[in-house]
């Protein structure tokens, strides 16, 4: 009862199996429990899954390991083509920087070669421009229209340049370092006038640094040329404006000179900067040797004032005789001057008379050349010989009233192959070219 009630109240109660076996008259039973079921049939379909895999994997064994094989080839072929690439990369990479590295030392060697030619230039115009500055004088550096400065400006510095200085001076600004100041930074890291892109490289930073200071040393050769051309049209005015004043006075001169391009011809033939550069160093220095040469010829006469600041009491010409009181002709001009005043020569000559000659008192003649003579009369005191050579501005003597004369005053003459010549002609010519010579 007790078993029956349990098993309506908690449902159906399993029961173990039981296997009857009868042989003949003997029966035989065994009871099989239901975990043992569930072992054997596990253990069952063990066996037939392990008998599957081994089967399949005896079947299959050449097409696994044939595919396991080939997938480490592919791999294995995989690395070694990514090798092959980073070599290539890496080749690549270091025959870039072996040809940035010899554009580089190119690039170095031509700014070398080209701050030696402008040493070389500077060392050629130093002489030449100490030479222009004496000849050409202050209109060249009026006519240069150069900047003012607080100090004096050195005209060589200005019209040679080198890149030791303006062009050295040009890139640290680029590199934005104080001018004169040297920049220890590395080259990869230099900057360029132009603010670099965040992703240049040294090479392109390096390559505007080079077109920058290209761009300098060009410039500085562009100013050496054009000031070589205004210091020597300068000094072709120059020589114009003396041979117009000597001309137009009628004072000789040799004329044949400067630039005459009236009529000219012949093949083009084109040049290089250093001949360019020679051609005009040539025209440069052809006008200074066209200006010395005029300024000698000029200096040779007698231009300058024998007695400056002082009035001029009687011209050249016909004038009535102070003494006589007729028309009679002044053969000079008067000068007045105290006794005792120093006379001065008008230019370098030889002294070929001083003593006491006639009307003229004590007189002094200096012989300039060229058929030009001047005479110094009515002086008290002779402080030449005859013979003796003077340079411009001597004195010869000085002032008085010997002779021929009513007060003491300087009697000057000048006279061209013994024949007088009015003086004011030459003082009038001496002002205008004084500024030139």
């Amino acid at each position: 009862m007790n078993a029956t009630g349990q098993s309506a109240i908690f449902g159906r109660r399993k029961e173990p199996h039981t296997v009857i076996i009868a042989r003949g008259s003997e029966i035989r039973h065994f009871t099989i429990r239901p975990w043992l079921v569930v072992f054997l049939g596990s253990a069952l379909v063990a066996i037939a899954i392990g008998y599957l895999l081994a089967t399949s994997y005896l079947v299959l064994r050449d097409d696994l390991i044939g595919a396991t094989t080939a997938r480490q080839a592919r791999m294995q072929q995989a690395y070694e083509d990514r090798i092959s690439a980073l070599r290539a990369q890496v080749d690549r990479i270091t025959s870039r920087q072996l040809l940035d590295q010899q554009l580089m030392e190119t690039k170095v060697s031509e700014l070398l070669e080209r701050q030696t030619q402008l040493s070389q230039r500077h060392g050629r115009l130093g002489p030449l421009l100490d030479r222009a500055e004496n000849e050409v004088g202050a209109a060249t550096a009026d006519d240069l229209a150069v900047p003012a400065v607080p100090a004096k400006p050195d005209k060589r510095a200005e019209v040679t340049g080198s890149i030791a200085q303006p062009a050295q001076s040009y890139a640290l600004a680029s590199l934005g370092a104080a001018p004169g100041a040297a920049d220890t930074r590395p080259f990869s890291l230099w900057a360029t006038r132009s603010d670099p892109l965040p992703n240049d490289s040294a090479a392109d930073r390096a390559d505007k640094l080079f077109i920058s200071i290209n761009k300098s040393l060009k410039s500085i050769e562009n100013d050496q040329l054009t000031r070589i051309s205004i210091l020597a049209d300068n000094a072709y005015k120059n020589a114009d404006a003396i041979t117009q004043a000597l001309e137009a006075a009628g004072l000789p001169v040799d004329s044949d000179f400067g630039k005459n391009e009236s009529d000219v011809g012949g093949p083009l033939i084109p040049l290089d900067s250093s001949m360019f550069f020679d051609s005009k160093v040539k025209e440069l220095d052809e006008a200074l040797d066209t200006l010395d040469q005029l300024k000698k010829e000029a200096r040779r006469l007698p231009l300058a004032n024998p007695a400056p600041g002082h009035s001029v009491t009687s011209p050249f010409g016909v004038r009535t005789d102070p003494i006589l009181g007729t028309a009679a002709l002044h053969s000079g001009m008067d000068f007045r001057a105290p006794i005792g005043m120093a006379a001065k020569v008008t230019a370098p000559g030889v002294v070929t008379k001083a003593g006491w000659n006639g009307g003229y008192g004590r007189m002094v003649e200096v012989d300039h050349g060229n058929g030009f003579a001047t005479r110094y009369g009515h002086l008290s005191e002779i402080d030449v010989t005859v013979g003796e050579k003077v340079d411009a501005g001597a004195v010869i003597g000085k002032t008085g009233s010997s002779g021929r004369s009513t007060g003491p005053h300087l009697h000057y003459e000048v006279r061209h192959n013994g024949e007088a010549i009015d003086p004011l002609r030459f003082l009038t010519v001496g002002k205008k070219v004084a500024q030139y010579l």
